[in-house]
């Protein structure tokens, strides 16, 4: 799902849904493509995760983050506005 707020500041939440145990990996990356978080790395069964991203300690701007579950692989766009 987007997340929300989006745009945002300084933090906002990102939401998931997985549907069999999978390795996630959940990732913000800088418009560069540079990796900015790590937010999950871990075994998770099925169901609904809900996690906060803080970007108090980066600049404005977009940003995307990546979901990868198993095969599944899904990138989106955020916007921090201090």
């Amino acid at each position: 799902q987007q997340n929300y707020p989006n745009p945002f500041n300084p933090s906002t939440t990102l939401q998931y849904s997985i549907p069999t145990k999978s390795r996630v990996v959940l990732e913000v990356f800088n418009i560069l493509g540079q990796p900015v978080a790590r937010l999950v790395d871990a075994e998770q069964g099925p169901g609904t995760y809900r996690t906060t991203f803080d970007a108090s300690k980066l600049s404005s701007g977009v940003y995307m983050y990546q979901l990868k579950a198993g095969d599944f692989v899904k990138a989106r766009k955020m916007v921090l506005v201090k």
